[in-house]
């Protein structure tokens, strides 16, 4: 099977954005190898540590929230307003 790794690293930074705790703090529940390739292109801090949450880098808050916007919310919504509290 051929998988198009982008589009899973598209989507796991897109639920990264839904698992956001604070301010740019996500569970890292995720497939190892794609949390590898987002801290490669620099979206997250290294997931390889003690920690069960992995930290956006302010480049990858802003993929994650264009990205959810993208896949998850069904009008296209408004960047800056995707998520809901």
């Amino acid at each position: 099977m051929d998988i198009n790794t982008d589009a899973v690293d598209e989507v796991v930074l897109a639920l990264l954005y839904l698992n956001l705790c604070g301010e740019n703090r996500a569970w890292k529940g995720f497939d190892w190898d794609a949390l590898s390739r987002l801290h490669e292109k620099g979206f997250i801090g290294d997931p390889v540590n003690r920690a069960k949450s992995v930290w956006l880098t302010d480049e990858g808050l802003i993929e994650a929230e264009r990205l959810f916007t993208k896949y998850f919310v069904r009008d296209g919504g408004q960047q800056g307003n995707a998520k809901s509290t």
